[in-house]
């Protein structure tokens, strides 16, 4: 077996000092501003198959695309 990478396990507090809160914030709005850009809305969707879903994906991503080239221009 090969190891790849490590992780740091952090120890459990007693008392909070609101650094992870801090760092929580952070990833939540770094994840907020990616899911601007990927021109799928938001949602829960089903599909019968992996095929619906790409195609679904690339749809959303031709139309986003061309929204932004009008914006743009």
């Amino acid at each position: 077996m090969i190891t790849v990478g490590y992780r740091r396990e952090r120890p459990i507090a007693a008392q909070g000092d609101g650094t992870l809160l801090a760092e929580g914030a952070r990833f939540s709005e770094t994840i907020a501003h990616l899911a601007k850009s990927t021109f799928i809305p938001k949602g829960v969707y089903r599909f019968r198959s992996h095929m619906d879903a790409n195609q679904q994906q690339a749809d959303c991503l031709a139309k986003g695309m061309g929204r932004l080239a009008v914006e743009r221009a």
